[in-house]
């Protein structure tokens, strides 16, 4: 008797379940061989630790070399960052925290006799920041120990910190260019037409232009009014303080930076030469004339007797000491609300309505915490959300617990939304912040399914049914609904910072209108009350709390699983720098697998079928 064929499909389905089963072993495998990797390589790396000399050398350079995006927080996942730094790819990220804190340490270290800035990789999101960093400079010149900056190229940014320095060397093939502020976007309404997407725009304020581009196919004059402004205040601040840590005229080095194309001509097309002329740098030099500099001043040679003796900065800050004793004690906690707002649980290194609040709240019902500073560094997001957190900020101040806000880069619209509860607001002369308005916008698409040949029909049980179903005109009287909760959503907006800032009314209003300004504007118009960076807010959070000298400063984060911490841990520590250095290195493109996802816009968030409420401002210049 023959036997019968197996049915086709039936075959197919064995066939595709042995395909799956050799795929899950292979993953399998692959992560556990990529994990006893990871463990081999710190087994070996202590080994190694035990016949290196580890200990931090005497007449030290402390090298700052920072790369990537100059951050309060991480959004690097914890992952991604220890596959790259395993990877030998440092990840393209740098927290100011880190920085200051190493620079301080560096101040009152003997082994540290100067700093060597190489800041020509640093990607600065705003000036803010960076005077944070550069203050912790001045303080380290303050200590009688000098500070170099050397760079091929200097940005505008990379100059600004650079300008801290002693002495300012560049590249004879390189030079400082400064350009100005702009902040030119991009248009959609064109495009949105020919796809036949409608565009429903709500808003309250004059000068709130976030949601332009998908309206207009060009900046309102409103908007280039009110840019200007604040931009100018932006570039005046800029180069008055360039000009007096270099000891220039404000008004001539703004006329340099103007006159760069009739400039250049007189140093036949060399920027470096141009830079020295204009006194933006002290002198030209190759990386080799910086190590011989070095070596005549005094500082030992490096391994093996090439180069210098230096440490970088992850390594120096993975041996300063931790006071885990102090972190039992009462202190001020520390929140960072980074990035832009958006609804429930967000990743470290964004702002999340949820999350976020929930950091507060637990910085609140710790015992040790004594007062509380929110550093924001944000453009604003979405409304709710931001509400959410200014809830626990008010909760934490009827709790008797000192709230104070230090401003970063931005803290713009939502930014300020979250800020204004606080009993006291600090921020930087070159801060931006305001924008106190909101909009609300809703998309529908009918045009674009009749381009394609497909209709929306049917019934409802009532004028209102159906009424943010994207694939139907939005009936005007729905519109009159949304502009109406829009309306209050402003009112209670200015509202709340009139009653926060102690002004009536129509004083907010007035200065409020989707405006931006300045940290310094700010401050002339009863917006922020003090002008200073973190440090600044610590003290005062301290002082607020009557705490005694040497009190503890901790992060309120979201905590890391055990297996994240050993491998933040892994990563931070000598262990990997010692394994690397004898060429141990994980295969370039493992740091690749958790890509972090690229940025998103100001829509993410959005859900389509209702109207989505914002408190944003774009307006980071470049």
């Amino acid at each position: 008797m023959t036997a019968s064929r197996p049915n086709g499909f039936w075959a197919f389905l064995r066939v595709f379940g042995r395909g799956l089963n050799v795929l899950r072993l292979v993953i399998i495998n692959a992560v556990f061989f990529g994990l006893l990797f990871i463990v081999l390589l710190a087994m070996v790396g202590v080994f190694a630790g035990r016949h290196a000399g580890l200990g931090l050398q005497p007449d030290s350079v402390l090298v700052i070399k920072p790369e990537g995006r100059l951050v309060e927080q991480y959004s690097i996942a914890p992952l991604q960052r220890v596959l790259s730094g395993l990877s030998g790819n440092e990840p393209k990220e740098v927290q100011v925290r880190d920085l200051v804190r190493a620079i301080d340490a560096a101040a009152t270290d003997k082994h540290i006799t100067r700093i060597l800035l190489l800041p020509d990789r640093l990607q600065a999101g705003g000036f803010a920041a960076l005077r944070e960093v550069g203050a912790a400079l001045d303080r380290f010149r303050a200590a009688g120990k000098p500070v170099i900056a050397w760079g091929v190229n200097y940005d505008q940014g990379q100059y600004y910190l650079a300008s801290h320095a002693d002495r300012l060397l560049v590249d004879p093939q390189g030079g400082v260019m400064i350009t100005g502020l702009a902040n030119y976007r991009l248009f959609y309404k064109d495009l949105l037409d020919k796809l036949g997407v409608q565009v429903h725009l709500f808003r309250v304020g004059q000068f709130k232009s976030a949601a332009e581009p998908y309206i207009l196919d060009h900046a309102s004059p409103e908007s280039k009014e009110a840019d200007s402004y604040w931009m100018s205040g932006l570039w005046d601040n800029y180069l008055a303080s360039v000009a007096q840590r270099r000891k220039l005229d404000p008004a001539t080095l703004r006329s340099d930076i103007d006159q760069l194309p009739d400039n250049i001509g007189r140093t036949h097309g060399s920027l470096a030469q141009l830079s020295l002329d204009e006194r933006l740098v002290d002198g030209l030099a190759t990386e080799a004339d910086v190590e011989t500099m070095m070596r005549r001043e005094g500082v030992p040679a490096g391994k093996q007797g090439h180069g210098f003796r230096a440490i970088e900065l992850s390594g120096y800050v993975a041996q300063l000491p931790d006071d885990t004793a102090a972190l039992f004690k009462p202190g001020v906690a520390v929140v960072v609300a980074e990035g832009e707002i958006a609804g429930g649980k967000q990743p470290q290194g964004e702002i999340g309505g949820q999350s976020t609040a929930a950091l507060i709240r637990a910085a609140r019902e710790d015992k040790k915490t004594k007062a509380l500073v929110l550093r924001v560094n944000s453009p604003g997001g979405e409304v709710y959300a931001a509400e959410q957190i200014r809830r626990e900020v008010e909760l934490t101040r009827k709790a008797g617990i000192p709230v104070v806000v230090s401003m970063g880069d931005v803290a713009a619209s939502g930014g300020y939304w979250i800020s204004m509860n606080a009993d006291r607001i600090f921020a930087e002369p070159n801060t931006i912040t305001g924008s106190i308005g909101i909009f609300g916008m809703y998309y529908s698409v009918p045009d674009t399914l009749a381009k394609l040949g497909v209709q929306s029909d049917g019934v409802a049980t009532g004028p209102m049914a159906g009424a943010f179903d994207i694939t139907r005109p939005l009936d005007p009287r729905v519109g009159q609904v949304i502009q109406a909760i829009i309306d209050k959503g402003y009112h209670d907006f200015v509202g709340g910072v009139a009653k926060a800032r102690g002004k009536d009314y129509d004083a907010i209003d007035a200065i409020a209108q989707g405006r931006v300004w300045t940290g310094q504007q700010a401050l002339d118009r009863g917006l922020v009350d003090q002008l200073g960076g973190l440090g600044a807010a610590i003290t005062y959070a301290a002082q607020q709390a009557k705490l005694a000298k040497g009190y503890p400063v901790r992060y309120v984060e979201q905590p890391l699983g055990g297996f994240e911490q050993f491998l933040v841990g892994l990563n931070q520590s000598a262990t990997v720098r010692i394994a690397q250095s004898y060429g141990l290195h994980l295969p370039s493109w493992m740091a690749e697998l958790p890509r972090a996802m690229p940025e998103l816009q100001l829509l993410r968030n959005a859900r389509a079928g209702r109207p989505n409420v914002y408190a944003y401002c774009f307006c980071a210049p470049r």
